[in-house]
């Protein structure tokens, strides 16, 4: 009786394929991929325990240690909206390279009069530069107050792509209380009540009702 070998099936993985699949992802990601510009500020917040994720179309007001304020929107769409306003309403003569120069950068903090000088320098040089705020004006109505004109400009761009915008406090904990009460102060004034301060993540301490509560699950 004659022997018949039985194919075995083979077990081989073409990795050529898998290789071809795994660049092409690696190239989609590297071209689709966008890093956040250098901010010109750095500051340390205070931590506290809140767990509350800022949502997106936000406007974030940034307080570095001496009280200069700075200005930034996540919403290109609407950021772009909002510098046709000032360009416009404050008569800023701005290129439409400087307003893609706004849209794209990082927190502003300039006074409206030196913005189109600002604008116009290359990235690199504009890193060099102090900035030295946006002006807050005590009366704090949004006609001689820039931080409240700027804000409620951006609130309106914010509100005419169907979302209102978030407003959130980012203050250095070593700002002092009057100049966050400044900022603070030009928001109400200006019929804004709801905002959001920004803080560092730090565990709840143990033995508190916090912290009883979240040990048990709850909210």
């Amino acid at each position: 009786m004659s022997k018949h070998k039985i194919p075995r099936k083979s077990t081989n993985i073409d990795m050529t394929a898998m290789c071809d699949v795994a660049f092409l992802l690696l190239t989609f990601f590297m071209l689709a991929t966008k890093f956040k510009p250098d901010e010109p500020v750095v500051v340390k917040t205070p931590s506290s325990t809140s767990e509350i994720i800022i949502p997106d179309n936000s406007i974030l007001l940034t307080v570095d240690p001496s009280g200069k304020v700075y200005f930034d929107y996540d919403n290109k769409k609407a950021k772009k909206m909002l510098i046709d306003m000032l360009n416009t309403e404050k008569g800023l003569n701005l290129t439409e390279d400087e307003k893609i120069s706004f849209v794209n950068g990082a927190s502003f903090g300039m006074p409206l009069n030196m913005m189109k000088d600002f604008l116009s320098k290359s990235v690199e040089d504009r890193k060099t530069i102090a900035q030295p705020g946006i002006p807050i004006d005590t009366s704090y109505v949004s006609n001689t107050n820039e931080l409240g004109y700027l804000v409620q400009a951006a609130r309106s761009s914010g509100q005419s792509e169907g979302h209102a915008p978030r407003i959130c406090i980012k203050c250095d904990a070593a700002t002092t209380y009057p100049k966050v009460k400044d900022v603070i102060k030009t928001l109400t004034k200006n019929g804004i009540d709801r905002f959001n301060l920004l803080t560092s993540i730090e565990a709840v301490p143990e033995g508190t009702a916090l912290f009883k509560e979240r040990l048990g699950g709850g909210r």
